[in-house]
């Protein structure tokens, strides 16, 4: 493995782990000696893989992200797939997953949005890029239903995602609270199954 490529594995680890920790204890609950201890690097090292703790959060944001975005536009992607089934079939996972993870965590986003989305620059901005980009994903899985015919057509499908999107995070935030999957699944079905359904 060459010295870039390590460097690169090394910068990924991190990312990963930085992701467990800002979820289990988030953004001021963790400590830069705790995530380079976790991954085996030296104390002191953080700096040849990040200019800050902040810049490191931004492009944590970007790395937690990413896998759902594939994870949607894999579903969407499925031949024999109608748009309507492949959003549901996606979120229909996520829900089986936080429920084998006993409804711990939630959304990283939701919950630095909650802690710092308004009080540090760096992060709000990634934060911000992060969910346009999910946002996104979804309006454009919407308006493929719209255009099959199986999600009604008489509203924009960006104000659709907006409100997908925003309800997926309220309803995250009552699973903890209830310590239940029943929020995700009203708020899905009350969405994809009532009221963006065509009639």
């Amino acid at each position: 493995m060459t010295r870039t490529s390590t460097k690169h594995f090394t910068r990924e680890k991190l990312l990963d782990q930085g992701v467990a920790l800002i979820m289990e204890r988030g953004y001021h609950g963790t400590g830069l000696q705790e995530l380079l201890a976790g991954v085996g690097v030296p104390k002191g090292s953080f700096y040849n893989y990040f200019a800050s703790k902040e810049e490191f959060c931004a492009e944590a944001i970007g790395h937690y992200i990413e896998p759902f975005i594939q994870l949607l536009e894999g579903y969407l992607a499925r031949p024999g797939l109608d748009a309507l089934a492949a959003l549901k079939g996606y979120f229909r996972e996520l829900i089986e997953e936080l429920e084998r993870r006993g409804y711990q965590g939630g959304c990283l986003l939701g919950n630095l949005i909650g802690e710092i989305g308004d009080t540090n620059p760096v992060c709000r901005a990634a934060l911000r890029g992060a969910v346009h980009r999910y946002r996104d994903t979804l309006e454009r899985g919407l308006a493929r239903a719209q255009r099959e015919g199986t999600v009604r057509a008489d509203l924009d499908a960006g104000v659709m995602a907006d409100l997908l999107a925003d309800a997926w995070q309220g309803a995250l935030l009552r699973m903890k609270v209830e310590q239940s999957t029943r929020p995700l699944e009203a708020c899905i079905g009350g969405l994809l199954d009532g009221y963006f359904k065509a009639s």
